[in-house]
């Protein structure tokens, strides 16, 4: 075959046929287009929408650089301004408030706040209530803002008043179930002192002597039973311009050198103005006539009154 047969015949190859051709669409036509621009439209729609939103909520909270609302993030921690709410719990190293406002926690039922150790125990706990304030702790105490001075300590021994002076103002005073060690007692100025025990007996100790002192005053001790003076080594010293004992039986002077307390004198005997105070040896006094028949001279039994 020649060159140019060969090219004849390529070319009847290559004519195109008469018949009808099928051509096929490329892409998304009818209904389906129609859906696939509603979702995008809608997704535009919804996007709009949650800028809109984004917007808002940033302009209500306030968001800032440094924080939002009333909350400030600065180099030294959070700073809250105004009041703020928690709703679940908040931990934190240290809580103040500014130099020229108080700090107010505030709660509907109470305000608990809690001390742990490292493995999580509790080891103090303070519940501001209603009806009470509430620690449990091993060791209470209450210091002075000036000085650091221990005001008030309380543990399981003991408990410690600090303060320089010690003023109870209710109207029943101070009840001591048990023994009181103080250096001092004193009242107001202008108001009694009164040391009582209603059922009991009241007994004052000192290893080197108590002391009473009324100064502007009148000393009253009153008992229901006995009032007992004991000094065991040294004496009883009443040192007074006048010392008046009253109530005491008065003794009288017979020829039969018997004595009668319980008897007053005779009312035929001549009347007596000057008076002996005598004693028994069980330490009973009584007093006597004075004069030459005196009973504390005489050496009959005088102590006949009981």
């Amino acid at each position: 075959m020649t060159r140019e047969q060969y090219i004849l015949a390529t070319q009847q190859n290559s004519l195109p046929r008469t018949e009808h051709p099928q051509f096929y669409p490329v892409g998304i036509y009818g209904w389906r287009k129609r859906c696939l621009y509603f979702f995008v439209l809608l997704l535009l729609v919804t996007m709009i929408v949650n800028l809109a939103m984004t917007i808002w909520i940033l302009k209500v909270m306030n968001f800032t650089v440094d924080g939002m609302g009333n909350l400030r993030v600065t180099k030294k921690g959070i700073r809250l301004e105004g009041i703020s709410e928690f709703l679940l719990p908040l931990y934190v190293k240290e809580i103040h408030s500014r130099k020229d406002s108080p700090l107010v926690l505030q709660s509907d039922r109470n305000v608990t706040v809690n001390a742990r150790n490292h493995m999580g125990q509790l080891t103090g706990q303070l519940t501001v209530g209603a009806d009470a304030v509430e620690a449990q702790c091993k060791r209470f105490e209450v210091r002075a803002s000036d000085s650091g001075k221990v005001l008030f300590s309380a543990d399981e021994d003991e408990i410690v008043i600090g303060a320089d002076r010690l003023k109870v103002t209710g109207t029943e005073g101070a009840v001591f179930g048990h023994s009181v060690e103080t250096p001092h007692i004193r009242a107001e100025p202008s108001q009694d002192l009164k040391l009582e025990s209603p059922t009991r007996s009241l007994v004052m100790e000192a290893p080197r002597g108590v002391q009473v002192n009324a100064a502007a005053g009148d000393l009253k001790a009153t008992c229901r039973k006995e009032l007992h003076l004991q000094s065991t080594e040294g004496e009883i010293f009443l040192n007074a311009d006048t010392i008046r004992l009253g109530n005491l039986p008065v003794g009288s002077f017979s020829s039969s050198s018997s004595f009668s307390s319980s008897s007053s004198p005779s009312s035929s005997a001549p009347r007596q103005t000057i008076y002996e105070l005598c004693a028994c040896p069980s330490g009973k006094l009584y007093l006597s006539p004075a004069g030459a028949g005196s009973t504390c001279q005489s050496s009959s039994n005088i102590c006949l009154w009981s």
